[in-house]
């Protein structure tokens, strides 16, 4: 158990900065399974992937509490109708992902989950941001407030890529954001609170198939996911802190350079061993 543990926290670590930076959660777990993956049947490790990211969610809630909290009593009424403004634009930012997610899923699981295509979207995905980073302007959304639905809708289509594994959720929408007009700050705080609604209807629909599907859950297994979401918890915040102090300098494209090399790996991992199936 001990050992099991011990992976489950290597795990949570990964999740939770992976999540969070531009480089696809997905293909970093992919390939650190494949040199430490859990004694647990397949069918608990694709519930694992999803459930832990729910650490993550809490993180950007806990932080970002005051601002997405449209009850705050430290609120003007100004501010509050602010709050639930931006709460509608997330709702609109989130249906094309919802919709196309729900209608695809098991279509994209079973054609997309192979090292090439993960492959494939880390290495696009990281030439993506060189070349817009590259070819930046000034910005013209620099606050959320002043983001229009249309935008945060666009915003949302992006993310739809993200149902790629290998794309990264919040690679998608903050590169959607940025190529949309929005500030680097901007693109990246509106793709946090997109996650919020969009990794918790995740959870619970892989939470419910899974129960549907007459699985259980043992003790250990309690207990390895709920190590996992809370070291992805605390992880995340450190991740979400970094990331938010780095573009106030940087830009996207040193994450652009990195998925190359990641997407590179991962190829020659998979073209050396033989494996093509990943999940």
């Amino acid at each position: 158990m001990l050992v099991e543990i011990i992976k489950t926290i290597i795990l949570g670590i990964v999740q939770g900065i992976t999540e969070w930076l531009p480089v696809s959660s997905t293909g970093h777990l992919i390939l650190v399974e494949q040199f430490m993956s859990l004694n647990q049947d397949r069918d608990f490790m694709n519930l694992f992937f999803v459930i832990v990211q729910f650490g993550s969610i809490l993180a950007v809630v806990t932080m970002y509490f005051h601002k997405l909290n449209p009850f705050s009593p430290k609120k003007t009424a100004a501010e509050k109708i602010e709050t639930w403004n931006m709460w509608l634009k997330v709702i609109v930012g989130i249906i094309p992902a919802g919709v196309i997610g729900f209608l695809f899923e098991d279509a994209i699981d079973k054609y997309c989950y192979n090292s090439m295509v993960v492959a494939a979207a880390l290495i696009i995905y990281g030439v993506a941001f060189i070349i817009i980073e590259k070819r930046s302007r000034k910005p013209l959304v620099t606050s959320i407030d002043t983001m229009t639905y249309k935008t945060a809708f666009l915003i949302g289509v992006f993310q739809v890529l993200a149902l790629i594994p290998g794309t990264s959720r919040s690679g998608s929408t903050i590169l959607g954001g940025v190529i949309m007009g929005a500030s680097r700050f901007v693109a990246a705080e509106f793709s946090f609170f997109m996650a919020v609604p969009t990794m918790l209807g995740a959870s619970a629909v892989k939470l419910l198939k899974y129960f549907k599907d007459g699985l259980t859950l043992n003790s250990e297994q309690i207990i390895v996911l709920i190590t996992g979401m809370a070291v992805a918890y605390i992880v995340s915040v450190a991740a979400i802190k970094f990331l938010m102090e780095y573009i106030k300098k940087h830009d996207f494209c040193a994450f652009g350079y990195y998925r190359i090399i990641v997407g590179i790996i991962v190829l020659v991992y998979f073209a050396v061993t033989g494996a093509t199936i990943i999940a």
